[in-house]
């Protein structure tokens, strides 16, 4: 074998992240560090994997072709590690986990400390996605999701179901009043989704896609902008039970709401046949009972 996988795991993540600097920065390592493991990769096998401009890196045909299959490799190489050491023993090691950003603050955050304790040797990466991700991609080993599912070549297991609820401050509604009908909507500021569009179909008897006043690609930057009273959103019951329950949240137009169900399911999603499944069995066991959805 002419390379060595821990250059190779520095090539992917230039690939992945998009540059020498940004996957240093991913991999807390020096720029120069990154950039002697592709060249040297690149003399090794004589070809050139990546063109370099000073504005961005590309990959060559060949080069495309090659980081395919490297990724394939190290993944299975990991795997047949991680069988060798987990026999027999508590599940330990890398364990990478994906889910909205929301999700991340409200409902696994107050959980680590518990989850650290029950396995210690369960090494946690969170990261925040608010859109779809490739698992293969990312090197995630499992996504939390919410709403429909689409990727059949994923496994799903289902969490739970969390409401959604149409909701303002009471500041908001002492100075704007609340809405009594759908139509009312019209008259008032709505806070709404840049993507995906179809979260900008609120879950009401013939409702339309809202024109959001203010829209964000975030969740909790919506939650922050309703406790402020900047307007009215459409929210799940995982981020704002504890604002409903003190008062800082009030639901409004209840009456009206229809059930959708497959939006508010809550699922995690996972390979069916990665070789992870200890720890990630492990970490939904432990998270489930204990989601407040």
């Amino acid at each position: 074998m002419l390379t060595r996988s821990d250059d190779l795991d520095i090539l992917l993540t230039v690939v992945d992240s998009g540059g020498f600097s940004a996957a240093a920065d991913t991999l807390n390592i020096q720029v120069a560090r990154v950039s002697r493991a592709v060249s040297k990769i690149e003399q090794q096998l004589g070809v050139t994997i990546l063109n370099r401009t000073t504005r961005r890196i590309e990959l060559t045909d060949e080069g495309r072709q090659f980081v395919e299959s490297v990724r394939t490799g190290l993944l299975q190489l990991q795997r047949a590690e991680d069988e060798l050491v987990s026999r027999g023993e508590l599940p330990q090691g890398r364990l990478r986990v994906d889910a909205a950003s929301p999700f991340v603050f409200h409902q696994l955050v107050p959980l680590m400390n518990d989850f650290r304790q029950a396995y210690p040797d369960i090494m946690l990466e969170l990261t925040s996605n608010e859109g779809y991700v490739d698992l293969l991609e990312k090197r995630t080993d499992v996504a939390i999701r919410i709403g429909k599912l689409n990727d059949s070549t994923l496994y799903a297991r289902p969490l739970g179901k969390s409401a959604l609820h149409i909701v303002a401050s009471p500041d908001y509604i002492a100075r704007r009043g609340a809405p009594q009908k759908v139509a009312d909507l019209s008259g008032h500021e709505l806070l709404g989704f840049t993507e995906p569009k179809v979260l900008n179909q609120w879950p009401l008897k013939g409702g339309e896609d809202i024109t959001p006043t203010i829209s964000s690609s975030n969740g909790e930057t919506l939650r922050q902008l309703a406790l402020s009273g900047n307007g009215i959103a459409c929210l799940s019951g995982f981020m704002i039970n504890d604002d409903l329950a003190a008062g800082r949240l009030v639901t409004l137009l209840n009456h009206d709401k229809i059930n959708v169900a497959e939006r508010e399911q809550v699922s995690a999603m996972y390979y069916k046949s990665s070789t992870v499944a200890r720890r990630i069995s492990a970490f939904i066991e432990f998270i489930q009972p204990r989601l407040t959805l």
